[in-house]
């Protein structure tokens, strides 16, 4: 190939190429008179695409203030063209997960993708130059070129790949096609629409690292970065340690220190793993852990060390031996400058000696065992003797193993290693136990959101049928235990039915979300205001007598007459009809206080509606 014509190639169809739901949706986004709601009805049609849009909307990088469970919310909160984005990326996930160029590696292309967008989210999140959402399609979809060449022409990339090494498959790509891959992604995402800032972030992340701190090289400087992330999540343990210094470096060039680096790369791979289970991309493409025979022979990492001794030549002599074999050595001469050091530092292990003034190492370790900390701390005791019933008595007080004076290296060694053993146990058990705690806590955290959203009317926020009645059967309850009064208040929204066939049940929507913030402002702060379905509305006013309750009924009448919905064209000004009840020794339960109320609420629609009826 001589010459590149995109056209050509484009009107070939071998170019790879969104399906079904998220075609429809590039379409859609195009015209005019596109909406939001016919977005979410496009969407709604396609199960899969909607629990995707669900999760992205409800992710943390998004940070809604309530769960979203409505596809309209979604569009809503997310906006038209990232959904349509979006949508874009999970087509060509799902479309192109596999194909026939033998030589490219599916799997991984789409896994480091991923891990890419994630990165990306996770970046911007942190130091916005785009919506994190946005950067997420941008960062799936920047080496799509890749994909096209692999699609378009599978045989001859296959050989392209197999002779290439490093950036000679750039030349190769040029020589065979005309073009290579980063261009072609390019021009790709540009004829589907994204925006000229996407593209030339992603030309100058080609290029070189941009330095000229415009909004573009900022943003390929962190496409830079997160490639780099990526590549540390695909990697194996010794991979890892290589690419880490390269990634301080990198976070330091966008002002991230080292803890906000480690919330990064835990975050990313983290939600990289969770993405990859919903969308199909395989992120265990890591190297297979080493055998256990391998693990025997790893070396283990250095401890911190605390000796203890009142002889300063013991001190010196094993510091500088077991400082020599990767340990950070801190050094006491009693047992009760020792006792403050851990209590401040907390060492991994101590090695104390027995005789010592004014504190032994026999006090010692009983002061140890008896405190939080030191219920876990490993010991050694350094003896010269040893008697059976010395020995017994040092295990009584807590030490896990003992050497005898003077200490021989090679033994001292051995008995540390067995203490790191136990310390390493002790640390994946105590890291397990904060697994164990997060999940604890996120699942407490889900069970609320359920709940929540079991007792809350979605459109207005305010608790929902289900959530009055079990709030009123309370309040009766504590009514009747305490005797005091307690009144009930319905409320009907006049002629909204004409609303909803004049003007459309989004019109509608909006003015009983209206009405339900007019309320909330209206009542007590000891009032329950419940939307009890359609335009009927239940409040619940504990310690409230007959007259109080008429006058919190008045005052709610008011409010809806006197705050219009300015926004919205009606032909006729938004009122409301209110029936009370309250509690009187005639009232034997509160099914019968609702239904007096809502007796009392038919007399006012039949008086003429926008007043108020108390029942008698």
């Amino acid at each position: 190939m001589n010459t590149f014509n995109f056209h050509e190639l484009k009107a070939s169809e071998r170019l790879p190429t969104p399906s079904g739901t998220a075609l429809a949706i590039m379409k859609l986004v195009q015209r005019e008179d596109a909406t939001a709601q016919s977005m979410a009805e496009l969407i709604q049609s396609d199960p899969a695409l909607t629990g995707r849009i669900l999760r992205l909307a409800n992710s943390p990088a998004i940070g809604a203030r309530r769960p979203i469970v409505a596809v309209m919310d979604a569009v809503l909160i997310l906006g038209m063209n990232v959904v349509r984005q979006f949508a874009l990326s999970l087509s060509l996930v799902a479309g192109y997960s596999q194909g026939r160029c033998k030589a490219f590696d599916y799997a991984g292309y789409w896994a480091m993708s991923l891990a890419q967008a994630v990165a990306l989210q996770e970046v911007t999140a942190r130091k916005r130059t785009v919506a994190p959402e946005e950067a997420f399609t941008m960062g799936l979809l920047a080496e799509i070129g890749r994909l096209v060449l692999a699609t378009a022409w599978p045989e001859d990339y296959s050989d392209c790949l197999e002779r290439a090494q490093g950036e000679r498959l750039l030349n190769l790509e040029r020589e065979r096609f005309a073009i290579d891959h980063r261009s072609l992604s390019i021009m790709l995402l540009a004829d589907w629409g994204f925006p000229e800032n996407f593209l030339q972030a992603l030309r100058l992340s080609f290029d070189s690292a941009p330095t000229d701190g415009s909004r573009a090289g900022t943003l390929a400087g962190q496409l830079n970065f997160a490639r780099e992330i990526a590549h540390y999540c695909l990697a194996e343990q010794a991979g890892r340690e290589v690419l880490l210094p390269r990634l301080q470096t990198q976070a330091a060039n966008h002002d991230f220190d080292e803890r906000t680096l480690t919330e990064i790369l835990e975050s990313t791979e983290a939600q990289w793993r969770e993405w990859g289970n919903l969308i199909g991309v395989a992120t265990d493409l890591r190297q297979s852990p080493p055998k256990p025979s391998e693990v025997e022979e790893r070396p283990l990492l250095g401890l911190d060390v605390l000796l203890v001794d009142d002889d300063p030549m013991t001190l010196a002599r094993l510091s500088k031996q077991l400082g020599a074999l990767g340990h950070r050595i801190a050094t006491c001469r009693d047992g009760e400058s020792a006792l403050k050091h851990v209590l401040e530092h907390k060492p991994q292990l101590v090695i104390t000696d027995w005789h010592m003034k004014p504190m032994d190492g026999l006090a010692l370790c009983k002061a140890l065992r008896a405190s939080a900390f030191g219920k876990t701390l490993y010991l050694i005791m350094l003896t010269a003797t040893e008697d059976e019933d010395a020995l017994v008595k040092a295990f009584d007080a807590g030490i896990d193993d003992y050497v005898v004076k003077p200490p021989s290296l090679r033994v001292l060694n051995a008995r540390i290693r067995a203490g790191q053993r136990i310390i390493a146990l002790q640390q994946d058990l105590a890291q397990e136990r904060q697994e164990i705690e997060r999940f604890s806590a996120e699942l407490a955290v889900a069970n609320r959101r359920l709940e929540l959203m079991a007792n809350t009317d979605l459109l207005t926020g305010l608790p929902n049928r289900r959530y009055a009645l079990d709030r009123l059967e309370q309040e009766w309850s504590t009514a009747l235990r305490v005797n005091r009064p307690l009144s009930v208040i319905i409320l009907d929204l006049d002629r909204f039915k004409s609303i909803n066939d004049t003007f459309g049940h989004d019109v509608g929507d909006q003015v009983l979300a209206h009405a339900a913030k007019v309320m909330r402002d209206a009542v007590r702060a000891s009032d329950v205001v419940c939307r009890m379905g359609g335009e009927e509305f239940l409040v619940i006013a504990p310690n409230t007598d007959s007259a109080a309750a008429l006058h919190l009924g008045e005052r709610i009448r008011a409010a809806i007459e006197r705050h219009q919905p300015t926004k919205l064209a009606l032909s006729f000004p938004l009122t409301t009809s209110i029936g009370v009840a309250s509690s009187t020794d005639a009232t034997t339960d509160c099914k019968t206080l609702i239904k007096r109320a809502d007796q009392a609420l038919f007399q006012a629609k039949q008086g003429g509606r926008n007043s108020v009826r108390q029942a008698s």
